[in-house]
């Protein structure tokens, strides 16, 4: 009798994928992720002396493996995908020495496959000090702004700038996602069309280093799901680092304002950044200090 694994024509049972060959692919894209991180980071920006002469660019694995406090021959075998095991702690400590901000904090921990010990911690560079001067610096608006656009924190009168920020999901605070799909910031960002081309070639030049990243994939198929005028901007294939000109906004209590901007750079130079805005001119300076005025009158508690 012939066995049904040799009756002609019967092509061979070909091997199922099982949970080892997820966990593989998570390993592999573990350490392209680390690796492309690592690459970004100058040592000035993580307190270390540059040394000798770089043949690649960013930190060496030695230097990762010493901000992170761990052995050099286990991160270089995290980073070339073996099998091994990692803690929310060793996650951790990595996370910081490689100034991943919020996202690519998740997006390391969902490889690694380990919760995350502290799940709310601030961006690299939010330290008490920086909210600290975002408060400080008012009646000046200030907020800071990851490569993404995502708006991490502000002070009360960026919160008023354009419209009230803290009455939208955390999900919205995001500047490209207000100018191309909210309607009261499309109608009160003056000089709209000049903006919004610049700053979807501005996400597609720091998209390059992110490609690969959820939380990035996720907001391009959002505005391209959402606003024929981002597919049509997106389809330009325009790039741009980001640079300086004067915007303008029409703000619904106090009229026009027009800022010059300044940028401090908390982390890598395609990282979390803070931006106060200067006014240009006298009579935005007097308005702005006016919705000052109206954003505190509205805080300060009622007397009972």
């Amino acid at each position: 009798m012939t066995a049904p694994s040799d009756l002609a024509g019967e092509p061979p049972s070909e091997p199922r994928s099982t949970g080892a060959d997820s966990a593989a692919s998570r390993r592999q894209e573990l350490a392209s992720f680390l690796r492309s991180r690592r690459e970004r980071i100058t040592p000035e920006q993580v307190g270390l002396p540059p040394g000798r002469r770089r043949r690649t660019p960013g930190l060496r694995r030695e230097e990762v493996a010493q901000l992170a406090a761990v052995g050099v021959t286990w991160y270089t075998w995290l980073e070339q995908a073996r099998e091994i095991q990692v803690s929310g702690q060793v996650a951790d400590a990595i996370a910081r020495a490689l100034l991943l901000d919020q996202h690519e904090r998740r997006h390391l921990f969902t490889l690694a496959g380990t919760a995350d010990p502290h799940p709310h911690l601030d961006c690299p560079g939010m330290s008490p000090a920086i909210r600290a001067l975002i408060d400080q610096v008012a009646p000046l608006p200030a907020a800071v702004f990851n490569a993404r656009y995502d708006i991490i924190a502000y002070n009360h009168t960026y919160g008023r700038l354009v419209a009230d920020l803290d009455a939208m999901p955390v999900e919205d605070r995001n500047v490209m996602w207000l100018a191309f799909t909210h309607p009261l910031w499309r109608e009160r960002m003056l000089d709209r069309e000049q903006n919004t081309r610049l700053m979807a070639a501005k996400f597609r030049t720091s998209m390059a280093e992110h490609l690969a990243e959820p939380a990035w994939k996720e907001m391009l198929r959002r505005l391209q799901q959402s606003s024929p005028e981002f597919r049509e901007a997106w389809e330009r294939h325009e790039v741009l680092r980001p640079g300086s000109h004067v915007k303008r906004y029409l703000n619904p209590e106090v009229g026009m304002l027009a800022f010059d901007f300044s940028h401090l750079w908390l982390g890598p130079q395609d990282g979390p950044r803070l931006m106060v805005y200067s006014p240009v001119d006298e009579l935005t300076r007097e308005r702005l200090d006016r919705l000052h005025r109206i954003v505190l009158a509205e805080r300060e508690p009622v007397a009972v």
